[in-house]
């Protein structure tokens, strides 16, 4: 099972329609199972044209330019707060597998469509070979927010996890790998398990390069983005992907390309 995370920070990129292309010719060539992206975007003037979706929803246009390609993906968007003045934002899940099941859960405390800091998390349960995994879509806000903590963000999400089924968490958690005591090592004692920790093969995992939006102090390089599971999986590779390296920078994120190679261990 092959999965990608983007935060892909739609309709604020310079040459966003090029950006997006690319996006989906890489998607169509690596053949992905899921697709979880965040900051997922529509102008809230917008047409709407299926349920909560506009015409120029980002994932939208991503699923249209998939199919130019020949994949068909579903897609499961739903927003989470306004942003960037007259955005509607949200996350977009993509799979290629029959959908079962789909959910939004709030995570923050508001349900303030107006608060930007208003969290969601989109859950997607997909059916494989007979077998159902639950694909749970994030992207949290700080640890020590003293108005939306990301702590109770993430123990809200740890409450909906399946255990019956395997489950897989993905996305942008804010949180720094590599700092102690905060949202990484919570979800690590909390019984996940990083697919980058576990992969036979791995880069440096570097998903900010330095100063981006949320992070405007941080000139440092980190890794925040994240696929997590709540069982062990045997991993083939974790690589940071659209960093300029491994194919063109299309946010102010890097995705994470990650390869499932067998059943829980």
């Amino acid at each position: 099972m092959r999965l990608l995370t983007l935060n892909c920070h739609s309709w604020q990129e310079e040459n966003q329609i090029k950006k997006l292309q690319h996006l989906a010719e890489t998607i169509a060539a690596n053949d992905y199972d899921v697709v979880a992206l965040q900051e997922v975007s529509q102008k809230e003037t917008s047409e709407i044209v299926d349920g909560v979706i506009r015409k120029d929803n980002y994932g939208l246009l991503l699923q249209q330019e998939l199919k130019k390609h020949g994949k068909d993906y579903s897609l499961s968007w739903d927003q989470a707060h306004k942003a960037y003045d007259d955005y509607e934002e949200g996350l977009a899940t993509l799979t290629k597998h029959p959908v079962k099941k789909v959910q939004s859960h709030y995570v923050s405390s508001s349900k303030d469509y107006h608060n930007w800091k208003t969290r969601i998390v989109l859950q997607t349960d997909i059916e494989v070979e007979c077998n159902i995994y639950s694909f749970f879509n994030c992207h949290f806000g700080w640890w020590g927010d003293e108005e939306e903590p990301g702590s109770l963000q993430l123990q809200r999400l740890i409450d909906i996890i399946p255990t019956e089924h395997p489950a897989f968490l993905m996305g942008d958690f804010n949180s720094e790998a590599s700092k102690e005591g905060e949202g990484y090592s919570y979800l690590l004692a909390n019984g996940l398990y990083d697919t980058f920790v576990e992969a036979q093969d791995k880069d440096q995992g570097i998903t900010v390069p330095g100063r981006i939006a949320g992070w405007d102090d941080n000139a440092e390089e980190k890794r925040i983005d994240f696929i997590f599971s709540n069982q062990n999986y045997q991993v083939s590779y974790s690589k940071v992907i659209f960093n300029g390296k491994n194919k063109n920078v299309v946010s102010d994120h890097y995705g994470v390309d990650v390869k499932i190679a067998k059943e829980a261990l």
